[in-house]
């Protein structure tokens, strides 16, 4: 029989993508390590240790690689906005149910990378996730500014291309929409948490009580991140294509 659908994607490959597993993560933000090495006793990674996470918790559905790499390359480049429905399903898989927020907040695109695509991945993200925990969707974020590519950069050179990126909107501001929530960020990826931390401070500053970060994949790093020094062994190699490195 043949199945007719709004996806150009039969439903065993939109099942193949498989939840992320490690053995050890961080408490905090869940990046995954080789060993417990790298954690502290409150088992924490060197970089949330030294507050440079601006997010208080993060969580992912799986790694950035073979059949989630390819579904979420569908939805952003090839615009397949369809895809919001199922992918929104893996993205719900990843909230620990016993959490609850007060609002959810996409990551926002510049005005430039918005009328080029057409769309924010992470808005239909984020309403998919709102939609079905019945939590209000606010766009209390704005990029302020367009940044280079992180693609090659150091986690440290990461922080500083995105530091002042963003800002919370003017509506946001005049009417203190986020003074003492608990909010829910919405990405497709991440990276190094360079970005979400950038808006994680912005959201802070604009009142938010507690900033928790929710993404489909997260690139594992586990074989190329030496946690001590906090820098790439090669920088050039890290990212295979610039927009991988882009929202």
């Amino acid at each position: 029989m043949r199945e007719l659908s709004r996806i150009p994607v039969c439903r065993a490959c939109l099942s193949k993508p498989e939840p992320l597993a490690a053995d050890y993560c961080c408490a905090q933000c869940r990046a995954p390590f080789l060993s417990r090495f790298p954690l502290d006793d409150q088992g924490r990674c060197a970089l949330c240790r030294r507050g440079v996470r601006g997010f208080d918790a993060a969580y992912s559905f799986g790694f950035y690689e073979n059949e989630l790499r390819k579904l979420i390359h569908l939805f952003k480049y090839s615009r397949i906005q369809t895809l919001s429905a199922p992918l929104g399903r893996l993205l719900a898989r990843a909230l620990p149910r016993e959490q609850t927020f007060d609002v959810i907040v996409p990551m926002p695109l510049h005005w430039r990378k918005r009328w080029q695509r057409g769309f924010n991945q992470s808005e239909l993200l984020a309403r998919e996730i709102g939609r079905r925990t019945q939590t209000p969707v606010r766009n209390c974020l704005r990029r302020v500014r367009s940044t280079a590519s992180q693609a090659g950069l150091t986690s440290a050179k990461r922080r500083k291309n995105v530091s002042g990126a963003f800002q919370t909107t003017r509506r946001a501001k005049h009417r203190k929409a986020l003074d003492g929530l608990s909010v829910l960020l919405i990405d497709d990826v991440m990276t190094t948490g360079a970005t979400a931390a950038s808006c994680a401070r912005a959201l802070k500053r604009g009142g938010a009580r507690q900033v928790t970060l929710l993404t489909l994949a997260r690139v594992d790093r586990r074989l190329m991140f030496d946690p001590l020094s906090d820098t790439l062994p090669n920088d050039s190699n890290f990212s295979g294509r610039s927009e991988d490195a882009q929202s």
